[in-house]
């Protein structure tokens, strides 16, 4: 049997068969049940397409024609998930060993994808879309599917990352899935400024943290059974390579506009949509 992580995998086939949930025991690479990869892949692809829906909302409302605002959503439909097959086909090669004697990869992608996201966002025409009324609101609306960082815990139950990573990981995003409609409602309301400050710090400080402890259990810097090692393999690589940094551009983003945003009364006809 060929490990799929190649010639310099970090393991080496050794026991034969499946543990429990159906993760390969002994293989140089973990392969989940198929409804795990499928949750990853769903919700990084509806992270994606609400934060393009929100690029086009917010262009329709800085006086663009709906042809523009498509284009505009369409080249970041395009840009996000063309990083995405890129990523996964560097994952699924094993190019994200975390072993510590190699190039970190995984840390090079995600802090790249974030530096070139941040500088996408100053960009005349995306700045001027990002500066519309209720942009703030929209962007907090793809945090909320960041509940299926359930996927953690699944790990964590299959005994496929460490406790010290996969809690504070998974627990974490959900708490921020769950908070962020409500946050996002009250912005429509003309209310909860102060809520969404408090929600972008926690979200930034929930990723730094999850990022910090993923690194130092999967690159073996805190020696810990098991490792994080199936955070550089697919489908887990995806997150810290396109999710996270997707997500902490929006909080960064975000900030500041709620700085700007006028305060404004609660309207009888406020709703908490996207629109």
């Amino acid at each position: 049997m060929t490990p799929r992580g190649g010639r310099n995998s970090y393991r080496s086939p050794e026991e034969p068969g499946q543990g429990p949930g159906g993760f390969r025991k002994g293989d140089a690479m973990y392969e989940p049940p198929a409804y795990v990869s499928a949750m990853i892949i769903a919700g990084i692809a509806a992270i994606a397409a609400t934060t393009c829906l929100a690029l086009y909302g917010g262009a329709v409302r800085a006086g663009g024609d709906r042809r523009r605002a498509a284009l505009l959503a369409g080249s970041a439909a395009v840009l996000l998930g063309g990083w995405l097959a890129a990523s996964a086909v560097i994952a699924d090669h094993g190019w994200y060993d975390t072993r510590h004697n190699q190039v970190p990869w995984l840390a090079v992608a995600a802090a790249g994808f974030l530096a070139a996201l941040l500088a996408l966002a100053r960009i005349p025409v995306v700045a001027r879309t990002l500066a519309t009324p209720g942009m703030a609101r929209r962007l907090l609306l793809p945090h909320s599917f960041r509940v299926i960082g359930v996927f953690f815990l699944l790990y964590l139950a299959f005994g496929h990352l460490p406790a010290l990573f996969a809690l504070p990981a998974g627990l974490g995003d959900i708490a921020a899935g769950v908070a962020a409609p409500f946050v996002a409602c009250g912005l429509a309301q003309g209310a909860g400024r102060r809520a969404a400050w408090w929600f972008n710090a926690y979200g930034i400080t929930d990723m730094v943290v999850a990022s910090t402890l993923g690194a130092l259990t999967g690159y073996q810097l805190l020696h810990v059974t098991p490792t994080s090692a199936p955070i550089g393999e697919f489908p887990l690589a995806l997150v810290p390579t396109v999710t996270v940094p997707l997500l902490l551009a929006l909080h960064l983003t975000s900030m500041p506009m709620l700085g700007r945003a006028p305060r404004s009364a609660p309207s009888p006809a406020a709703v908490c949509h996207a629109a």
